[in-house]
């Protein structure tokens, strides 16, 4: 993993405002670990899998624009 990992780096993020207390901080870094996870995980699935129609992309991005699951 390199030092620019995303993920890494948001990882880094929770844990010292957390440490430290910062809550606001902290949640905010879970979402930004969160987004980084997710990015990765569709990265690599895309790197995978054979080439999406027109029809899936639209179905996925809406997926994201509603905000997918859990609030």
């Amino acid at each position: 993993m390199s030092a620019k990992d995303p993920v890494h780096a948001a990882r880094s993020r929770v844990a010292v405002n957390t440490r430290y207390g910062h809550t606001a901080a902290a949640n905010e870094a879970r979402q930004e670990l969160a987004a980084a996870k997710l990015e990765r995980a569709i990265n690599a699935a895309l790197a995978t899998a054979p080439p999406l129609t027109d029809a899936q992309r639209t179905r996925l991005s809406r997926l994201l624009q509603d905000g997918g699951g859990a609030r």
